[in-house]
C-alpha cells in the first residue's frame, strides 16, 4: 500500500470527519454516539492548533487516516503532556499506518518539548488498548463504569507514554 504522510491542512477535514464517522457509527472507538458534523469536528481539530497532526494519504491522495496531538490541560504545570487521537480508515487497518502516524506524532513532539503523551480509550475497544500498547504506551489507570455507549457501561483507560 503506497502511504504518506503529510501535516494535516483543512483540505484533509472533509477525509478525517468520514472517517471519524465511521467509528462513531459502526464501533465503540468512540465516546461520540451520534455522527457529528463539519462545525464540531473543525472545532476539535482547531482546539490543536500549533500542535503536531498528521493525515495519512493513500495513493490516490484519499485520506487514509489521521492523528493529532492537543494540549492534556491548559494548566502550566501540564505544559509537558500532549493527548493523543489517532483513526485509521477501516480499509487500512493493520498495515502500519498508524504505528507511523504516532511516530511522527512523537517526533513532533519532542520537537517542541513535550515529554509525555497520554490517550483514553473505551474498556469496550480491546483493538485500541492492543495497539496503544504495542506503541509504547502503558496503562496508567481507569475510571470504572464512567462512561455509556449505546447502553454498554464501559470504563475509561488512560493510557501513558514517556517521551526520551
Amino acid at each position: 500500500m503506497d502511504i504518506a504522510l503529510f501535516d494535516s491542512a483543512q483540505e484533509d477535514l472533509e477525509g478525517m470527519l468520514a472517517i471519524f464517522n465511521y467509528y462513531v457509527e459502526n464501533s465503540v472507538a468512540t465516546y461520540t454516539e451520534e455522527p457529528v458534523g463539519k462545525e464540531r469536528f473543525e472545532a476539535l481539530m482547531s482546539f490543536c492548533h500549533g500542535w503536531p497532526s498528521v493525515t495519512a494519504r493513500s495513493g490516490d491522495g484519499s485520506v487514509a487516516g489521521f492523528g493529532l496531538l492537543r494540549p492534556y490541560s491548559s494548566i502550566p504545570a501540564f505544559c509537558g503532556t500532549a493527548e493523543l487521537t489517532c483513526f485509521i480508515g477501516p480499509e487500512f487497518t493493520g498495515q502500519g499506518i498508524g504505528a507511523a502516524i504516532i511516530g511522527s506524532l512523537e517526533a513532533g513532539a519532542r520537537t517542541i518539548g513535550l515529554r509525555t503523551i497520554v490517550a483514553t480509550v473505551s474498556s469496550l475497544n480491546d483493538g485500541s488498548i492492543r495497539f496503544h500498547a504495542a506503541q509504547g504506551f502503558t496503562e496508567t489507570g481507569r475510571l470504572r463504569q464512567v462512561g455509556l455507549r449505546r447502553g454498554v457501561p464501559f470504563d475509561v483507560v488512560f493510557l501513558q507514554k514517556t517521551l526520551q
